[in-house]
């Protein structure tokens, strides 16, 4: 998905205009400190009260009748986020205004976010995979908020953003050289406040092994993709 950023008289405030302008340049964008440290430990404590209280769900993979659970794949635990908390009310706030300000430079059409805590314990990952595939655009922009304080680089735990699909495949639709092919565009590490946001048709990514517990929040801003005027739900 190619997008093109629609100039405004005022930019948003903040980190925001550089990651509109990441998004329109290569689709992707890193932003470190994208919320604040109390707000990220508020919804830290929520995900590990959850994990304590054995509220959280093995993950699947698929939407809909092909959703499935698959341990080869993925092995986080979730919890999709209601706003019944205060902590959830104001993220969902930031999310909201976030939307409102990709529609505007964009033309989007975004209408709805949903979101998830994601929490990995040791040795957990995500194989590469896509968020939203080409013709089925419901989901159209990823982001992952990380609530892990002092991460070290060697707790693993990475987010992996591979090149856009529609770069691994050249005019004639042959694949490209292998050295292409295994060359990721980033290596994040899940430090608390950081978000990652992407197109979410466009780009593989993976979670690899982690060697500490690891908490994200996982969600995607959403097109409405339904037909006869019904809203295609969320998760």
């Amino acid at each position: 998905m190619t997008i093109e950023r629609i100039e405004h008289p005022t930019p948003p405030p903040g980190n925001m205009d550089a990651m509109l302008d990441a998004l329109a340049s290569q689709g992707w964008y890193e932003w470190p400190q994208a919320l604040s440290p109390k707000l990220c430990q508020q919804l830290l404590q929520e995900s590990e009260a959850y994990a304590r209280a054995d509220k959280l769900a093995p993950a699947g993979i698929g939407r809909g009748s092909i959703h499935q659970r698959n341990a080869e794949i993925r092995r986080d635990k979730i919890r999709w986020l209601d706003g019944k908390s205060l902590a959830q009310t104001q993220f969902l706030q930031q999310m909201a205004q976030m939307k409102d300000t990709l529609n505007q430079a964009f033309f989007l059409g975004l209408f709805e976010y949903e979101a998830h805590f994601a929490r990995y314990e040791q040795g957990d990952f995500y194989k590469k995979h896509l968020d939203s595939f080409k013709g089925r655009a419901n989901r159209m922009v990823t982001t992952v908020v990380y609530l892990n304080p002092d991460w070290q680089a060697d707790w693993g735990g990475e987010l992996v953003i591979w090149p856009r699909v529609s770069d691994l495949t050249d005019a004639a639709n042959e694949p490209p050289d292998a050295s292409t092919i295994e060359q990721p565009l980033a290596r994040i590490l899940p430090e608390m406040g950081k978000m990652v946001v992407f197109l979410s048709e466009d780009f593989p990514h993976e979670v690899l092994p982690t060697q500490h517990p690891r908490v994200s929040i996982a969600g995607w801003f959403r097109c409405n993709t339904s037909l006869g005027g019904i809203v295609d739900p969320a998760h």
